[in-house]
């Protein structure tokens, strides 16, 4: 799906959120990409396995968003190293994935759209990026 849009109810249900899905792009995961980001956020513990076989010295900067929500919330994280530090810490009891909702119906999609505002909205809300 490398360079086509959002996907339409997707879009639909990120404008709903407040969100502008206009600019959206979608992109391979690069190993240039992985080592340039200051945190990357995916949705599932496989996708994050998958970023850290091809750029393991980011470890420290790659969550899933379940993950990186509990860790912030936890550990009171400010900051994307307080996030790694927090990790050894406080380890998760099952997987952190959040559902992909390909397939599924308008409502799904929204619940899932939900449930991401939800995960993210507190944690950027808490990160201090660029102060080490």
């Amino acid at each position: 799906m490398v360079g086509h849009p959002i996907e339409p109810t997707a879009a639909r249900v990120l404008a709903g959120l407040g969100g502008d899905p206009t600019e959206f792009q979608a992109r391979r995961m690069t190993t240039a990409l992985a080592s340039d980001a200051d945190l990357i956020l995916t949705m599932t513990e496989s996708q994050r396995d998958k970023v850290l076989a091809m750029a393991p010295a980011r470890l420290k900067r790659t969550f899933t968003l379940r993950e990186a929500a509990r860790l912030g919330s936890l550990a009171d994280a400010a900051t994307v190293e307080d996030l790694a530090a927090a990790r050894p810490r406080f380890r998760a009891a099952e997987p952190e994935d959040v559902m992909d909702p390909m397939g599924k119906e308008e409502n799904v999609f929204h619940e899932i759209g939900l449930e991401i505002a939800d995960l993210l909205g507190p944690l950027l809300n808490r990160l201090r990026f660029g102060e080490r």
